[in-house]
């Protein structure tokens, strides 16, 4: 039987929204993605068949919107019924946040994904007036789970990442073993922390050292209040 068999609003939502990887795939909806190849960056563990399979049910339950893109491919959308999980999602984060330990742990870690939070969570408006282009250099990259050294061409109109040497002259080098830098990103660790412990390095000039913590945002979720550890009597 597909399904749970019950005609409670709970059950029905949890056959459109629960399945594996379709919370995800919102959740890179409502982070700005369109295209497929965007939506998969968010996921990189995805195959390609499975996130067709389930961009597919989605449209079908009326949740997204699809239409041919410019080019090749199709844009995909929010419909109104989608847009009404954006609480669920922002929820589940702020519940993962607040409760879930090891966040950071090495099962989890992912280079791809960190990347590409920093392109979509870099503040474009505090960067130079002018292309920087800044080259990671991560260690403790676990096996499949992204490059050791990647490239983040960015300006205040785009922000990139190449996997390949874009050819540009480098303005900052950042060396950062890749746990601590998450742990910086989910707002668990300061940077000012990872730089005492030298987990996290920035060679450059001084003025783009000095800003370049500035530039991150970091996770949508990092603001969220943890739990204070209960007190001993």
């Amino acid at each position: 039987m597909h399904g749970y068999g019950q005609f409670c609003p709970v059950a029905v939502a949890c056959e459109v929204f629960a399945e594996r990887w379709t919370p995800l795939i919102l959740r890179e909806l409502f982070a700005g993605s369109r295209r497929f190849s965007e939506i998969r960056r968010g996921m990189p563990l995805i195959s390609r068949a499975l996130l067709t399979q389930r961009l597919r049910h989605l449209e079908d339950a009326g949740v997204i919107e699809s239409r041919p893109a410019a080019g090749r491919g199709r844009e995909y959308r929010l419909s109104q019924a989608g847009t009404e999980f954006h609480g669920v999602i922002e929820a589940l984060g702020a519940w993962g946040q607040r409760w879930v330990h090891g966040r950071a742990s090495a099962e989890n870690l992912d280079a791809t994904l960190l990347l590409w939070n920093i392109r979509r969570r870099l503040a474009v408006d505090r960067l130079p007036d002018r292309r920087i282009v800044v080259r990671f250099e991560f260690r403790g990259v676990p096996a499949g789970k992204g490059p050791k050294t990647a490239w983040l061409v960015a300006s205040r109109q785009e922000v990139d990442v190449c996997l390949k040497d874009p050819g540009h002259g480098v303005d900052l080098v950042v060396a950062a073993d890749l746990a601590a830098f998450t742990r910086v990103w989910l707002g668990d660790l300061s940077f000012d922390e990872a730089l005492r412990s030298r987990d996290i390095r920035v060679e450059g000039p001084r003025d783009l050292v000095r800003a370049f913590p500035g530039w991150l945002l970091l996770s949508h979720f990092a603001g969220v209040a943890r739990p204070q550890p209960a007190r001993a009597s």
